[in-house]
């Protein structure tokens, strides 16, 4: 039985997709002088991913079968003191799973960026900027240490910021990218603090020593108050998890990423960048097993997203912001799970959501495509007869994300709710009542979404704005074929819809099978063998949520028979009804509900005001800051007092001098002489004063 594996062989998984990248992000653009064309440019891309994707179902075969594991570092960057500076990889369960998945998805991603970018002109700078992305999220997921960790965190962050502006001369896409970038920096602010008061007191940045040191400090109290250390640091942690999962309020970013081309919402949303926070906190389960405080945030922080981010997918029109919002909600599942202390359903359903989210995200792609860049459902329609692969494919994803039984997000979605159920923490009653009132929401707009989208009334002719422009990512610069008059109108507008190429479809297809099947398969041996021993780490009598379902669920089969009597499978049945009845049956249900509830709608498509509450008073306030230590501190304090006081001061005292230093004798000599003056007055009349005070 294999029990290691090789160095040389784990170091190919990160480093085929970077010099993929580097080849065609040098040689493929203006950098380099254009030396090589698309074709070399995409080709050498998708292999590099093609053969990290290979390596990693290798890793995880042997991982799975013969419980390899690997735990090395592979070179040490500096020593400071007893702190070693280290670039290190661990791969266990958890590792190989991420490593399949992100791999995975990111090699359908490229595939389908082929037909979904072709005309557009920054072909070879896309593809080498998603190869660079998967190099990052490689390296986050197959860090020993924190060092390594945060390094892919912040490169994640940073690539994303580059693939949001992706069409940088889009006034739009610029303030998407830099809304994310500073967004995420709020919450890195939080991270790299629990990670600097780690090192703090452990001295060190590798995991496993970390987790053996945790009990010197875990009765602690952080210094001048008594907070307990471990929860600081663990919500520390979650502060930054808050940022890159996208959790409420740190959340805004996520929806207007959908400024960049589609390959990117699906590579972010599903696989890459907002799964990074839930792998991070899985993989600390050391630290918050210790801390009911931390866990009970998390909870709280997580059902407020799932419940209320699905609120906000009912009213959009976008068809790739109802998607977003999905995002969100699911990632608020994911959360929830990780606060019920059931780490495993968290990573087990951010492995299944990023199967059926990738393809969601491609399938919107795939509809914009053969719409001619229209993106908003209420001009679509009776798309079904038109796109027969890209309807069945997106038609099984929404089933996998609302559920249905037997269908990959049914299990890890239910074991979430019977999780949380079974949890003893305070505020695992709201999160119940939230993922429980999730199911509904999520039904509902999903299929709003669909009955829109691929039945009714073919609606994609009567668009009125089909000659002013096109909105989000598929400019008249960005038609995938088609032409542009010079003037806005594309000629193609009323042409009926059209299946797009099979580089585009044959991903659909691909990912189809995981978003089926990969929940049955990967249940029992993911929530209840020993597929994460020794890597997840549950305090089974503090919290019990994983003991209870060990006896609740005896296997795919009887879980889902078992649905039938339960609350979600209804509540998904009554959202999908429901949502036939508005938008098939009775449109002018959804009109009345709107004008009869204007302030609650007016709130939703406002988002909650958060957007204007954070560029109306946040921002405004850190504006008012800034100028204040601008004009205050450095101009009149830092300018005014110190520098140009100092050089003042100084003057006024040499030119004293330069006046007491005339050079001329008289001068002196009158000095002198007023000098003899003061002192014999001084020492004659001051005895007599004193005689004449005393009486």
């Amino acid at each position: 039985m294999s029990t290691t594996l090789s160095a040389s062989t784990l170091l190919a998984v990160p480093l085929a997709p970077l010099v993929g990248s580097l080849v065609a992000g040098i040689f493929g653009t203006a950098l380099g002088g254009n030396l090589i064309g698309r074709r070399t440019s995409r080709s050498i891309t998708i292999l590099g991913v093609f053969i990290a994707f290979v390596i990693s179902a290798m890793t995880l075969y042997s991982v799975a079968v013969d419980g390899a594991r690997f735990n090395e570092t592979l070179y040490t960057w500096m020593v400071i003191g007893d702190l070693r500076m280290e670039i290190g990889f661990l791969v266990d369960s958890l590792t190989a799973m991420m490593m399949v998945v992100v791999t995975f998805v990111s090699l359908m991603v490229h595939i389908y960026t082929i037909g979904y970018m072709e005309e557009d002109a920054g072909y070879d700078r896309f593809f080498a900027y998603i190869s660079l992305f998967t190099f990052s999220m490689l390296m986050l997921v197959m860090s020993n240490n924190m060092l390594q960790l945060f390094f892919g965190w912040e490169a994640v962050g940073l690539v994303s910021y580059l693939l949001i502006g992706f069409w940088f001369n889009r006034p739009t896409a610029v303030f998407a990218n830099l809304k994310a970038f500073l967004v995420n920096r709020v919450g890195d602010f939080g991270f790299i603090l629990g990670i600097g008061l780690l090192v703090a007191y452990t001295g060190t940045l590798n995991y496993g020593e970390v987790f053996a040191r945790v009990d010197s400090f875990s009765q602690l109290t952080l210094p001048g108050t008594d907070w307990m250390l471990i929860t600081v640091i663990c919500i520390c942690l979650f502060i930054g998890a808050m940022g890159k999962s996208a959790q409420f309020p740190l959340h805004i970013w996520l929806p207007d990423s959908m400024e960049g081309p589609t390959p990117i919402s699906a590579l972010i949303h599903a696989a890459t960048m907002v799964t990074a926070g839930i792998f991070m906190v899985a993989r600390m389960s050391p630290l918050y097993e210790l801390s009911d405080a931390a866990l009970n945030f998390i909870l709280i922080i997580g059902a407020i997203t799932a419940l209320f981010m699905g609120f906000l997918g009912i009213i959009q029109n976008d068809i790739k912001r109802v998607v977003a919002y999905s995002t969100l909600s699911q990632l608020g599942y994911m959360t929830v799970a990780l606060g019920a202390s059931a780490y495993s359903v968290a990573v087990f359903h951010l492995m299944t959501h990023a199967f059926f989210k990738a393809l969601l995200f491609l399938g919107a792609g795939s509809v914009i495509m053969g719409l001619h860049h229209n993106q908003d459902i209420r001009w679509m329609g009776g798309v079904r007869k038109y796109m027969p692969i890209t309807w069945i494919t997106f038609l099984l994803a929404s089933l996998a994300l609302i559920g249905t039984p037997l269908f990959s997000g049914f299990y890890s979605k239910d074991a979430i709710i019977e999780a949380v159920h079974a949890s003893n923490l305070p505020a695992a009653g709201f999160a119940s009542f939230a993922v429980l009132a999730g199911v509904f929401i999520t039904a509902f707009y999903s299929f709003r979404l669909y009955f829109l989208v691929f039945h009714g009334k073919e609606r994609y002719d009567q668009n009125p704005d089909a000659h002013h422009g096109h909105h989000d990512d598929d400019h008249a610069h960005d038609t995938h074929g088609a032409h542009d008059d010079g003037h806005g109108h594309d000629h193609h507008d009323a042409h009926k819809p059209h299946e797009s190429p099979w580089v585009v479809t044959v991903p659909l297809l691909l990912l189809m099978v995981p978003s089926v099947l990969v929940g049955f398969f990967t249940l029992m041996p993911m929530l209840f063998g020993s597929f994460f021993d020794g890597v997840i780490f549950v305090d089974t009598a503090k919290h019990p949520a994983m003991a209870e379902l060990r006896e609740l669920i005896h296997g795919p089969l009887a879980m889902a028979a078992h649905a039938l009597y339960t609350p979600p499978l209804w509540l998904a049945i009554a959202g999908v009804a429901l949502s036939y009845y508005m938008y098939m049956i009775n449109p002018a249900v959804p009109t009345a509900i709107k004008r009869h509830c204007g302030p609650i709608y007016r709130l939703l498509e406002n988002k909650y005001y958060l957007d204007w509450i954070n560029e109306n008073i946040v921002a405004a306030g850190a504006r008012l800051l800034g100028r204040g230590l601008w004009k205050g501190g450095d101009q009149a304090l830092i300018d005014g007092l110190v520098v140009n006081g100092s050089w003042k001061v100084v003057g006024w005292f040499s030119g004293l001098v330069r006046w007491l230093q005339s050079g001329f004798i008289y001068h002196y000599a009158l000095a002198m002489i007023a000098g003899v003056l003061i002192l014999l007055t001084w020492f004659v009349s001051w005895p007599m004063l004193t005689q004449w005070l005393n009486g």
